[in-house]
């Protein structure tokens, strides 16, 4: 009987837990937020797009404006972080801003601009690849081993 009693109240406290958890979650819209997301990552885009058309239109060739394009949504993604105004962009936008190569740059700049009070060893230099890092060691890694079979398949063919 004491068994069916404590089932009794854990079941109870279960459902007050999940009714306390419906109360303080968000109410997202799918249609808004993909809107969002389209009318960010859009804009980068377009962004983009202006700054090749232009390199290209003072002459540059296509792969030196698409490395320049690359450069320039780089460091406005990062301006943006260091002037606080990228997450708020990113709150808005969703995967629309952090998808692209400037969510990217945004995951390298936020902890150096976070613990740049501890100085540029123990705080930028220590933490500026703490969300990026992993990302940029395996990327590294996972190159390397796949350059070393082609190689040596370019060897054994």
């Amino acid at each position: 009987m004491e068994n069916m009693e404590q089932f009794s109240s854990d079941a109870k406290r279960d459902e007050a837990y999940n009714q306390y958890v419906k109360t303080i979650t968000p109410k997202n819209s799918l249609i808004k937020d993909m809107a969002a997301a389209l009318l960010v990552g859009g804009s980068i885009c377009l962004i983009g797009q202006f700054a090749q058309n232009l390199l290209l239109k003072t002459g540059m060739e296509r792969d030196a404006a698409s490395a320049y394009t690359s450069i320039i949504l780089i460091a406005l993604s990062v301006i943006l972080t260091c002037l606080h105004l990228f997450g708020k962009v990113a709150k808005f936008g969703g995967a629309g801003a952090l998808v692209p190569i400037t969510g990217f740059a945004n995951s390298v700049a936020s902890p150096a601009q976070e613990y740049k009070v501890e100085g540029q060893v123990f705080g930028v230099g220590a933490k500026i690849f703490t969300i990026a890092g992993p990302v940029i060691l395996y990327g590294v890694l996972t190159s390397w081993v796949l350059g070393l079979i082609y190689w040596l398949l370019l060897r054994i063919l």
